[in-house]
């Protein structure tokens, strides 16, 4: 994969779509991803996303360093993708309006609760894909500060707590079109209590499915290639990163052929 050029722009990374892709823009990526990866997600997850912009998607994605109050960071994270699609649409670089651009909200981890956690309630996007959801307690994510919390009187669990997220998914999200990828060998995954609750609205559309793949196998930086040649990459992963690319853009595409993925 050719070198792209990622740009930041305020809390957000910015990568425009190949221009081989040929075209204008299927549409955006607004990516949030998970644990302290996120905090610099144009490296922790280069491969996946410039996949996915050889595609022709714009991807945005927001970088942040995780704290306990997960709906704050949701809304914080969500003002921020809706000003830079604002300010787009000003400059002339967007659509016309925010409804003639198919949006893409993608999460890995931590990130599908954030985007869970949406203000707007998943109104204002075309879908969800939610990688390897996880919805742990402090105590089951960050046992020692955890424990730090209740011995000096400060935050200990996250807010709003595993049970609260749920509920809220069940009360207040909107968005039925949700796609939920779990990875074989990954231990971590709560994908299916998420399928639960979203099942439980009317008209939902949610879908599950399995890839190969563990935890960590939508973030890479390709540095191995990078330092070492393509000789030292591992040609496994290199094609569950195509994979995972594919399945994603197959089901987010706007054209007729959407909808269809790689099941595993």
């Amino acid at each position: 994969m050719a070198e792209r050029s990622w740009r930041q722009v305020g809390p957000l990374w910015c990568l425009d779509p190949d221009p081989a892709s040929g075209g204008p823009a299927l549409g955006r990526i607004e990516f949030i991803g998970g644990s302290y990866l996120a905090a610099t997600p144009q490296l922790s997850y280069r491969r996946l996303l410039e996949a996915l912009a050889s595609r022709g998607w714009l991807v945005r994605a927001w970088s942040y360093v995780p704290g306990f109050d997960h709906q704050s960071q949701a809304n914080e994270a969500w003002r921020a993708f809706r000003s830079e699609r604002e300010a787009a649409v000003r400059a002339g670089g967007g659509f016309e309006s925010d409804r003639a651009e198919p949006v893409l909200r993608l999460g890995h981890s931590l990130g599908c609760k954030l985007h869970l956690l949406a203000p707007d309630g998943g109104r204002r996007c075309s879908g969800l894909a939610a990688l390897s959801f996880n919805n742990f307690s402090a105590e089951r994510s960050v046992p020692l500060l955890a424990e730090m919390g209740q011995q000096f009187g400060f935050r200990s669990e996250f807010s709003p707590s595993p049970e609260e997220t749920l509920a809220i998914v069940g009360r207040a999200y909107h968005q039925n079109r949700n796609l939920l990828v779990r990875f074989r060998a990954d231990g971590l995954d709560q994908s299916p209590r998420l399928l639960d609750a979203l099942r439980q609205r009317p008209s939902d559309r949610s879908e599950l499915i399995e890839l190969p793949g563990d935890h960590l196998t939508p973030a890479s930086a390709g540095l191995r290639r990078n330092l070492l040649g393509d000789w030292a990459d591992d040609p496994a992963r290199q094609r569950r990163f195509e994979r995972l690319a594919d399945t994603i853009a197959a089901w987010a595409d706007p054209r007729p052929a959407q909808g269809r993925v790689a099941q595993g």
